[in-house]
């Protein structure tokens, strides 16, 4: 099987059911509108085990490139295919995000809130600080990454670590225990593909009132992520099992 198809496919389902859900909350005249952020964090929780439950077995369900890259540099991913998982996975994510316009067109036409209409798309600060909106996303990929390693089963051998359909559960739960604690200050990208995929496609569709994309905040849920990632491949190699 095509592991870059089936990374592709996860994170278009992980986006589609997770911007979805946002866009079911934010958009006028939903039947979800203003269900706020709670049902938010389980549309994403159930969009991450379903993404994960499809690709497990064909690709290791990595659905984030902070995820690859954390896998990399504990030794659990051969750096070879890196790029090929992530460029999979922004391509993913941009699908879902297109899907999401799709299903909710005659509601984005009917929003007239720019900030709403962004976020179906991508993530923003609750309260606009670069440094700490950085350090929130640090921190909760962090927890992420960290926790992957083990509900996936690692040892400190240098064989790979993959996220078997078992796992989909455990992981769907900590990306719920995620966002139920860690994210009211950013929205909790966590993962860049998630954002940097749908702020595209934000930038190219035709959506009216959508205003600008933010570019200026971009980085943060890209460098962020990778960021935490990286430490917490770090510490689990310096803790060991």
């Amino acid at each position: 099987m095509n592991v870059y198809l089936f990374e592709f496919i996860g994170t278009a389902m992980l986006i589609l059911l997770g911007n979805g859900v946002v866009a079911n909350v934010l958009l006028k005249n939903t039947y979800g509108f203003n269900a706020g952020l709670i049902v938010i964090t389980f549309g994403w929780a159930i969009g991450v085990f379903v993404g994960v439950f499809i690709s497990a077995d064909a690709s290791g369900a990595h659905l984030n490139p902070a995820v690859t890259l954390g896998l990399a540099t504990a030794g659990k991913f051969s750096w070879q295919i890196v790029p090929g998982y992530i460029l999979a996975q922004v391509l993913g994510a941009m699908m879902g995000s297109l899907l999401v316009w799709l299903t909710y067109k005659k509601h984005y036409d009917a929003t007239e809130d720019p900030d709403a209409l962004r976020s179906t798309f991508c993530t923003g600060p609750a309260i606009d600080k670069p440094l700490w909106n950085f350090i929130t996303e640090l921190i909760g990929t962090f927890v992420l990454v960290f926790g992957v390693f083990y509900i996936a089963g690692g040892t400190m051998g240098d064989e790979p670590i993959s996220l078997g359909s078992l796992d989909a559960l455990p992981v769907g739960l900590l990306v719920l225990g995620i966002g139920l604690s860690l994210g009211g200050a950013t929205g909790y990208a966590i993962n860049p593909a998630r954002d940097f995929g749908p702020r595209i496609m934000h930038a190219l569709l035709p959506i009216k009132a959508k205003g600008n994309s933010n570019w200026k905040y971009a980085w943060i849920p890209v460098l962020g992520p990778i960021t935490g990632s990286i430490i917490a491949a770090l510490t689990y190699l310096a803790i060991g099992m």
